[in-house]
């Protein structure tokens, strides 16, 4: 007797996406030093036709919401547990800038791990 094959949640989650007409996901990932490289970027992404999803906040910028030491730490991990789950979410991964720091690089491997493709606005900087 054979049974049939269960589909995973991402198979699932690209069905729907399928299902639904949504164009492609991009995730933006790259050090906030970028953020003005990333918002070109998301302009560039849309006006093509794709979804982005990147980076919310630059916390080297002074903010009410992380300017207790505290908060900020607790802060960090929850948006480095977000962008997580906007890679996954993503069809695909931008990595901008011409420089990747560890958190970016961790991002890299979390990505093509996942089996999401990942460009680069820079292609010497792949630590791949």
């Amino acid at each position: 007797m054979s049974y049939p094959q269960l589909i995973t949640a991402e198979e699932k989650l690209a069905e729907g996406k399928r299902g639904l007409s949504i164009p492609t996901v991009v995730a933006i990932c790259g050090s906030t030093r970028f953020m003005a490289e990333m918002a070109e970027a998301d302009l560039r992404e849309t006006a093509a036709g794709r979804i982005v999803v990147k980076p919310g906040c630059d916390m080297k910028v002074p903010h009410p919401l992380w300017a207790d030491p505290m908060a900020a730490d607790a802060l960090k991990l929850r948006l480095d547990t977000l962008h997580r789950a906007k890679i996954r979410l993503a069809d695909e991964v931008l990595v901008v800038g011409d420089y990747i720091g560890d958190s970016t690089r961790a991002e890299i491997t979390y990505a093509r791990g996942l089996g999401k493709p990942v460009r680069f606005t820079h292609p010497e900087v792949d630590p791949g």
